[in-house]
């Protein structure tokens, strides 16, 4: 009986082994068709460190993710500041006056954290590597329909003639090209746009209409004058006033901006005498109208050079500001001026001082005389100190070339 009993029990368990057996192959190939029918679903997941919940194609999108993020995030933003610049300037057509939306602390600190001194420096080097004679005319051509250059006015129209792209830039025109007016007192230093002009109002100069910058970060403390003596400022329409030097005259300023089409060189405004000059490294943004209109202070941000002197009616200074690719600015006097250079930090400025024991009277300069080149397009800003019955013959917006009036008495 008690071997019978143990026969059953072992009969028994034999049978539920073989059963939980075929249960458990059964669920096998379920999970198997279930998990094969699940990648064919159009709908696929993704995948963690845990399960994979998503199929091949799905992994490979979340790979390409980031480009793909920063490639729409920088179209999408590219197209709304294209649609945002049609819509001002159609704005502009109908009269309508757009009020300058001017960019937050983080949009410009975002904006000069880019190396652009770098990447100007760069730019200064690929410009100068000599051209074979067989790509000067269509790389030069490209850049003059681009841009709409006039060749016609070069002194040499001959394109084969420029070795690299930095001797094209900095092409001299034909004398009869620039006519200077020998009527008026000012001139226009260069060829450009005029984005603005007018009175220095409470030691604020306006780089645009309602964007403006301060006229002593601009220009730095008068600490380097030499034929006059200026207390310390203590405010700023104090420091205002230090550089107007005759009763009843006024502070005039004029901003002319000059594109990357445009003839590079600058000359003198008019008959001064250059006593100092100073240079302020610094960030080179771009300096085109839009940018203008969008960063306060934009002039101060970036690098630039401060000639200051004076005229028959005063103060005179004539400042050649730089811009991205711009990093090169030359004044034809000054041999010991070296801009964009790595050994100048941010922040800081250095002076020289053109008045010494052997030359009393500086650098006299006649007006329409050859002062200095860009190596591509940027800003010139004047400020100068004259009647109060100085008038300006300008309009906001207007093209100007080299020689043609600014202003006269």
């Amino acid at each position: 009986m008690a071997a019978a009993s143990g026969r059953l029990r072992a009969w028994l368990r034999r049978g539920v082994a073989l059963w939980t057996g075929s249960l458990r192959q059964s669920e096998a190939t379920s999970l198997t068709r279930f998990l094969v029918s699940w990648k064919q679903l159009p709908l696929r997941g993704f995948r963690s460190d845990a399960r994979n919940f998503h199929t091949a194609p799905a992994r490979a999108f979340l790979r390409l993710r980031p480009f793909h993020f920063l490639v729409a995030t920088g179209g999408g933003y590219a197209g709304y500041r294209q649609y945002v610049k049609y819509r001002d300037h159609q704005l502009e057509k109908l009269g309508i006056e757009i009020p300058p939306q001017i960019a937050g602390e983080w949009e410009v600190a975002l904006y000069k954290s880019v190396p652009t001194r770098l990447l100007s420096r760069a730019w200064g080097r690929l410009n100068q590597v000599e051209l074979p004679n067989w790509l000067r005319k269509p790389v030069y051509s490209l850049y003059i329909w681009t841009f709409g250059v006039n060749m016609k006015e070069a002194a040499v129209e001959d394109l084969h003639h420029y070795r690299n792209l930095s001797e094209f830039f900095r092409r001299k025109l034909k004398p009869q090209a620039r006519p200077v007016c020998g009527v008026h007192s000012v001139i226009s230093p260069s060829d450009g746009k005029i984005l603005n002009f007018g009175q220095v109002k409470n030691c604020e100069v306006e780089q645009v209409k309602g964007v403006t910058y301060s006229l002593e970060s601009f220009l730095g403390p008068r600490t380097y004058v030499d034929d006059v003596s200026f207390s310390q400022a203590t405010s700023c329409s104090s420091f205002q006033n230090q550089l107007v030097t005759k009763e009843g005259n006024e502070l005039y300023h004029c901003v002319i901006y000059l594109a990357p089409g445009d003839y590079h060189c600058f000359h003198s405004p008019t008959d001064w005498r250059v006593s100092h000059r100073r240079h302020f490294p610094g960030s080179l943004m771009s300096v085109n109208p839009g940018v203008a209109r969008w960063i306060k202070e934009l002039f101060c941000h970036n690098e630039r050079v401060v000639l200051t002197g004076d005229w028959k009616h005063g103060f005179f200074s004539l400042t050649a500001v730089g811009a991205t690719n711009v990093g090169s600015i030359r004044i034809y006097f000054d041999r010991d001026l070296h801009t964009n250079s790595p050994r100048y930090s941010k922040g800081s400025y250095n002076d020289f001082s053109f008045i010494t024991n052997n030359n009393k009277e500086g650098i006299p300069m006649r007006k329409g005389e050859h002062l200095g080149e860009f190596n591509l397009g940027s800003t010139i800003v004047l400020i100068f100190e004259a009647p109060k019955d100085f008038n300006f013959h300008l309009k906001t917006g207007q093209k100007i070339r080299f020689g043609e009036a600014l202003g006269s008495l």
